[in-house]
Formats: structure tokens, C-alpha cells, sequence
């Protein structure tokens, strides 16, 4: 497929679910706020529609979109079969931060699901994006509202600072509750496994599922979004590890920090993020991205972030940033 080189064009912020609406109605793109990250969402059902999507983004058209849905619709009309181990999941964990990838329906473009037969559908619980998504009669592809590769924006400023004189519109829902992706289960035979950690532990899904296998694949060629080994990165590099020992390491570079809930100090740490003082690991979720960024906007020469407790959201965490750190 051929992508068009378009103008720049004026990128407007504001609160108008009508004109969010309209817009997306007439086929272009608008950038949405979600529980999760903003996205960049356009109707899922138009190839033309669509395509913009990865215009604006700069993405691969091998890499697969999510399908977002309104509370009041029915996911047989996009999907083919639900098990009925998803089924309990739709029941407990819908609307919220969790994708499940189905045999799609005819309905769905290929260009949506990277030409594969499954698709990813997930019902956001954001209000804003409730209310757009009521207003429709279709669902909206949206993947992060960021250039490809890029931190994920958990604020409407942060869309418009890296996507403006792409897109026509930001809906300002406010800062994102869960602040890291939905997680993203497929499945085999009937057996659920886990393809990305993100805003919904692990542990709340084996308390329905039972234990559940991890397929995070690091892949050129993924099954679902964000599988791809370097992802939600920022422009400088990053490393994982023992803070101490990696500042250490590098008493000429100027460093950016980011921890838990301990702070660092030395002649060359420029900063210190810390995502919870309290080490709550939700409250860390969603405090990632905007602190990923801002350190990326610092003096640093390098990034250097703690790995992260595995469990419940810390696992989410530590995800983006191995990814971050490619």
C-alpha cells in the first residue's frame, strides 16, 4: 500500500465529544484519551479511515491495531467466536485496560490486523472516550497516539507535542488513571496466554483463567501490538539494573534517574524520577511514561531505571522499559 505524503496541517486541543465525532465520522483522525494512553484512533471499519492512522504515526503496516468498542455493542459483530474462558474474562475485567485477540469477522479490514485472521478488541472505561465511542456507529482502531516506536503519551499535551501538524484533533479527556497499555491475551486451542503485560495484573487474570502462559514475544513480525523488542523508547539510551552499580559505571556521563521509591543523589545525576514514594506500583504505572519523557528532555547522556518488583503492575513496568532499553 502506498502512503501519502501530506501538508502540515493545524492540530487543534480541546474537549468537543461532537466534533471528536464528526470528524471521525467524515474519516479522519483524532486523538482519543483512554484509562491506559491516548490513542490515535480513526473508524476501524474504513480502509481509507484507517490508513491515516499509520500516515500520521509513521508505523509499519505490519504491525497490528487494537479495535476499541462501546459498552453497548456486541463483540460478535467484529469477532467470530469467543471462548468461554474469554467470556469470563469480558465479564470481570470489561470495560477496562484488557485486549483480547479473536478470530475476526469479514467486518474488519485486513489493513487493521496486519492481514491476520485474529484482531484485537478491548472496551475502554475511560468516560470521554465512552461517551465518543457511544456517539458512533462503528468502533475506532487506536494505537498509541505517538510517532512509531516512541513513549506512549498518558496526557493530551504530550499528543500534541509530538503529533502536531499531523492531525486535526486532540479530545482532552485528562491525564490517563492506568498509565501503561492494556495487557493482551490470545488463544490456543481454547487456552488463554498472555502476548503483553500492561494495565491488567496477571494475578486478576489466573484468579479466572487459573495459571496462564506468557508468549511476550519480542517479534519482527507480532501477533498483537507493542511485541516488538524495542518499543516505547526515548531518544537516549537506556539501562536496567543495580542504580548504584550502573552510576558507577559511568562517572563521566550526566544521568537521569528513575526508581520506585528510593532516592539517588551523586555528582552526575542530573535527576531523580521517582515513580511512588509510597512504592505503589499503580501509582508507578502511571507516573512511566511522563517521567520516560521528561528524563529524554533532560541534559542526561543516559537514562538508568531500577528493575521494578515482579509483581502485579511491576511486571507491566518492568516490560516497557526492557523494551525502552531495546
Amino acid at each position: 500500500m502506498t502512503v501519502r505524503t501530506f501538508a502540515a496541517m493545524n492540530t487543534e486541543l480541546g474537549n468537543d465529544i461532537l466534533k471528536a465525532a464528526e470528524l471521525l465520522k467524515a474519516d479522519s483522525v483524532v486523538a482519543i484519551p483512554t484509562e491506559t494512553v491516548y490513542g490515535l484512533a480513526a473508524n476501524a471499519l474504513s480502509e481509507t479511515a484507517v490508513v491515516k492512522i499509520f500516515e500520521a504515526k509513521d508505523r509499519p503496516f505490519f504491525d497490528p491495531l487494537i479495535v476499541h468498542i462501546k459498552p453497548s455493542d456486541d463483540p460478535s459483530k467484529y469477532v467470530s467466536y469467543i471462548p468461554d474462558v474469554a467470556k469470563k474474562l469480558i465479564e470481570r475485567f470489561w470495560p477496562g485496560p484488557l485486549t483480547l485477540v479473536l478470530p475476526k469477522n469479514d467486518i474488519i479490514p485486513a489493513i487493521v490486523t496486519a492481514g491476520q485472521d485474529t484482531v484485537g478488541l478491548r472496551m475502554p472505561s475511560q468516560p470521554t472516550a465512552q461517551q465518543l465511542l457511544e456517539s458512533l456507529n462503528f468502533p475506532l482502531a487506536a494505537p498509541s497516539a505517538n510517532p512509531f516506536g516512541y513513549i506512549s503519551p498518558t496526557s493530551a499535551q504530550h499528543v500534541f507535542d509530538q503529533l502536531q501538524g499531523k492531525i486535526p484533533y486532540i479530545l482532552d479527556g485528562g491525564p490517563c488513571t492506568v498509565g501503561v497499555e492494556s495487557t493482551i491475551i490470545g488463544f490456543e486451542k481454547d487456552e488463554p496466554i498472555v502476548y503483553r503485560l500492561g494495565g491488567t495484573p496477571i494475578e486478576e487474570i489466573e484468579a479466572i483463567t487459573g495459571k496462564i502462559r506468557l508468549q511476550i514475544n519480542q517479534s519482527s513480525n507480532p501477533s498483537a501490538p507493542g511485541q516488538l523488542k524495542s518499543h516505547y523508547a526515548p531518544g537516549k539510551p537506556v539501562l536496567r539494573g543495580d542504580i548504584a552499580e550502573l552510576t558507577n559505571q559511568y562517572p563521566d556521563k550526566k544521568l537521569a534517574i528513575i526508581s520506585l521509591n528510593k532516592a539517588f543523589s551523586g555528582e552526575n545525576i542530573l535527576q531523580n524520577w521517582i515513580l511512588s514514594r509510597s512504592g505503589n506500583l499503580e501509582e508507578a504505572a502511571i507516573n512511566l511514561f511522563k517521567a520516560l519523557r521528561e528524563a529524554d528532555q533532560s541534559d542526561a547522556d543516559l537514562i538508568i531505571a531500577e528493575i521494578f518488583p515482579e509483581r502485579g503492575l511491576g511486571r507491566a513496568i518492568n516490560d516497557r522499559l526492557k523494551r525502552a532499553a531495546g
